[in-house]
């Protein structure tokens, strides 16, 4: 297992920047997942990792050794691909063991990592079959086997499971996780599904527009997210944002809502307006004895609790949560109580202002 470092990375295809002088150190062992919207950045990172684009600018170390002039095959990392790309006139076997072949490894070294692998994946009962003849997550399963026999440096995942079914993303999703505990590799991962990133990493990267956004564990992200967009990409249902204006300062400083309610802060504010105050669904509870009232839209029912959908008297649009046998319907007037140790605040560039 490798520790990787980027610094001042950047990347550009003709005139348009992808990644804009980035830093980033992953740890020896770490699992670290990539994660962003569309045409954030996330799978060109990876590919220059792979030595499958080039670095414009900037510095690739794998153990502390510069990479980004060395040919992938070089490089001693393995890559899973979104497509599998496995060879179809190949058993699993033969696929598995391809890579290992055309370095000149011994018949009897490749046939042992193959088998091991397999055992591991448990697909042993599969090693005579060709890809035709295996279902989307057995091919998956085949693509990780063939990483594994490599025994690389570090594994890099590139949306692996987005072409499985969500009850086999699941389970694979699962059995990725207890292979990166028996492996204890560096795996660097890349999706856009933020519940594969909450289950899967330690650390997530999170991507937008050129940059990152912000590295942390999947809870340090999603209690304490660094800006505006963090708070609102992470989380399903995703967070309230309300404009509010500030009154008082220091360790006494209020937001005003546009209903006129006042939500006490829990710290002094920093930066310039305009602010939004942030609060997720289940930090917003209905109870009669709330700061503000609002009307009901739309009640989910998802059996261990209730999502209400809700409009402020300002016309304002949140999402509030309530016990699993809640008895609020569509129409009825409710009050709304905020977790003020759970308030976020969002200055006018979008940073965490509190």
């Amino acid at each position: 297992m490798a520790a990787i470092r980027l610094e001042g990375v950047s990347k550009k295809f003709g005139s348009v920047e992808v990644i804009r002088d980035l830093n980033l150190h992953i740890d020896a062992g770490q699992f670290v997942v990539f994660l962003g919207p569309s045409g954030s950045g996330k799978s060109t990172l990876l590919r220059m990792i792979a030595g499958l684009e080039s670095i414009d600018a900037g510095a690739l170390l794998i153990d502390g050794v510069r990479a980004e002039g060395l040919a992938p095959g070089s490089r001693n990392l393995a890559m899973v691909f979104q497509n599998y790309a496995l060879y179809p006139h190949m058993t699993v076997e033969e696929n598995m063991a391809f890579g290992l072949r055309n370095i000149g490894m011994a018949r009897d070294q490749i046939k042992a990592r193959v088998v091991e692998a397999a055992r591991m994946l448990e697909m042993d009962h599969l090693l005579a079959r060709r890809p035709a003849e295996l279902s989307g997550g057995q091919r998956q399963r085949v693509a990780i086997g063939r990483a594994i026999v490599k025994e690389p440096k570090a594994f890099l995942f590139d949306e692996p499971l987005s072409n499985l079914d969500a009850a086999l993303r699941v389970r694979t999703r699962v059995e990725l996780a207890e292979l990166h505990q028996r492996l204890g590799s560096t795996m660097i991962y890349v999706t856009h599904d933020q519940t594969e990133a909450m289950t899967l990493a330690d650390r997530i990267v999170i991507l937008n527009n050129c940059r990152i956004e912000q590295v942390g564990t999947p809870m340090e992200v999603y209690t304490r997210p660094a800006s505006r967009f963090v708070a609102t990409f992470i989380g399903s249902p995703a967070m309230n944002l309300l404009p509010v204006t500030l009154t008082g300062q220091d360790d006494r400083a209020a937001a005003r809502l546009g209903d006129g309610s006042v939500v006490q802060l829990a710290a002094a504010p920093k930066g310039e307006g305009p602010w939004e105050l942030g609060i997720r669904p289940e930090a917003l509870t209905v109870s009669p004895a709330g700061v503000t009232k609002a009307t009901v839209v739309v009640v989910e029912r998802l059996g261990d609790r209730t999502l209400v959908y809700a409009r402020l008297q300002d016309g304002s649009q949140v999402i509030a949560q309530d016990s699993g046998k809640s008895q609020v319907k569509a129409g009825d007037s409710v009050g709304l109580s905020f977790d003020l140790a759970e308030l976020h605040l969002f200055d006018g560039q979008g940073r965490s202002a509190l």
